[in-house]
């Protein structure tokens, strides 16, 4: 009896002892040497995590290839020769990510050195409609053209992706942004991407038909949101925050959109559907840069519907029209602006010089868009976000009693949205957690 007692015993001091040993699948996996990625991809490719990636000059992906990134891979661009991702019509990007292993594409440069425009970005190129009679080329300097006549086109897939201190000007006047966009499909998935310290605009489309939610664009030097050349495709869930003292030479709007350039009707018209956006401008912090404008800024014939949205520290506007075609339109319905939250350091409503309608003004506009569910908000502080300015700690949830708590209103959207009850980004459930990172200057990647 001693002897079959004894045996058990060591059995289960194994067992216990065996449980205790780290496998295999525990460790942590080896890092490899940085490899240099350059030039053209025209086979599948994948970036693995176990390694950095270097981003040598122009990278292209050409039709008929795939570049995959596994999650957890980070890839900086060369310092010498500063990259750029471009990703051509026919080839996609698959960068699938996961909350707690984002992809991260950012300078190379060491941290506390990083600055806007270390490197170039990220452009998708598609096969979808955009307004243009001819194929254009993308804008940054690339040379290459995008557009065609299949809405559904599929350009791969980006989730929990986060892009650094993109922008560099290729050209004078012709950064490269943080994601390019140009005529992206619907067939295409685009979903919590975050744009930080950008040189130029964080998110462009040039027509194209894709969608996309949970998007942030934070201290980014331009526009954060930029629409052109007939894009129609549906965002929910997206966040424009600015840094007070930071913009380029051009008036940094948290959205600036146009039909096209020369503000005329070409179709398909721009016309983006956005819900659940928050805007957050400089709200005259001390030492705001005299560029920081508007929190929306609809020009040049464009329609748009923004629902459910909060507008709010705009320093020189908050929703503005330009333009006799785009003020007309909106007066007749063509295009919506209904249950939103607007705030503005001044003219919560604004109409540009340029709008010449008889009887046009920024109170038609505002009444409008009050009978439409809007409230104008006088001080910012009574919109009860939690801690909503630039910072590297924002938490953009309402607080207690907050207007944005409920009274959303999907009456007439389409399936696409999620019908929620707050409006604004964020209600109760913080979906920027664990993936984003407000202060990437400090990582050392």
């Amino acid at each position: 009896m001693k002897s079959t007692k004894f045996l058990a015993f060591l059995l289960a001091g194994a067992l216990a002892f065996t449980g205790c040993q780290k496998s295999d699948d525990d460790e942590e996996p080896v890092q490899l040497a940085p490899e240099v990625l350059s030039g053209t991809v025209s086979a599948n490719k994948t970036l693995t995590n176990d390694r950095q990636w270097v981003l040598k000059g122009y990278v292209y992906v050409t039709s008929g290839a795939t570049l995959t990134v596994e999650p957890g891979t980070t890839i900086k661009s060369d310092i010498g020769d500063k990259g750029a991702l471009i990703v051509e019509r026919g080839g996609k990007l698959i960068a699938n990510g996961t909350a707690d292993a984002p992809i991260v594409f950012t300078s190379g440069q060491p941290a506390g050195s990083r600055q806007p425009g270390d490197w170039g970005g990220i452009i998708l190129l598609g096969k979808a409609p955009t307004n243009r009679a001819t194929e254009p080329t993308i804008e940054g300097g690339v040379g290459r053209t995008y557009g065609g006549t299949d809405p559904n086109d599929n350009s791969g897939s980006l989730k929990f992706v986060r892009i650094e201190y993109a922008g560099i000007a290729a050209q004078p006047d012709s950064e490269i942004n943080g994601l390019t966009l140009g005529a992206v499909g619907a067939g295409t998935t685009l979903e919590n991407i975050m744009v930080s310290y950008g040189n130029d605009d964080a998110f462009e489309f040039f027509g194209g038909t894709v969608n996309a939610r949970n998007l942030i664009a934070f201290a980014n030097k331009d526009d954060d949101f930029d629409f052109d050349y007939g894009y129609t495709g549906s965002i929910q869930f997206a966040v424009s925050l600015r840094k007070p003292n930071s913009n380029d030479s051009d008036a940094g709007n948290g959205i600036e959109a146009d039909n096209d350039g020369s503000g005329t009707s070409a179709t398909p018209y721009t016309r983006p559907v956005l819900s659940n956006f928050t805007f957050i401008g400089p709200n005259n912090a001390a030492g705001t840069d005299p560029n920081q404008n508007f929190n929306n800024r609809w020009r040049r014939a464009v329609r748009f519907v923004v629902r459910n949205s909060i507008l709010m520290g705009g320093q020189k506007g908050g929703f503005s029209i330009e333009s006799n075609s785009s003020y007309n339109d909106y007066m007749a319905g063509l295009s919506e602006f209904k249950n939103n939250l607007v705030h503005a350091v001044a003219a919560p409503y604004k109409i540009g010089s340029d709008v010449t309608v008889v009887g046009a003004s920024a109170a038609a506009v505002q009444a409008k868009a009050e009978a439409d569910g809007g409230k104008t908000i006088t001080n910012a502080a009574d919109i009860k976000l939690t801690s909503p300015f630039f910072s590297t700690t924002p938490n953009l949830l309402p607080a207690s009693g907050s207007p944005a708590a409920g009274g959303a209103n999907f009456t007439g959207m389409s399936s696409f949205f999620t019908q929620v009850n707050h409006i604004g980004a964020f209600g109760t459930t913080n979906w920027a957690a664990g993936w984003t990172n407000f202060d990437p200057q400090n990582i050392a990647y």
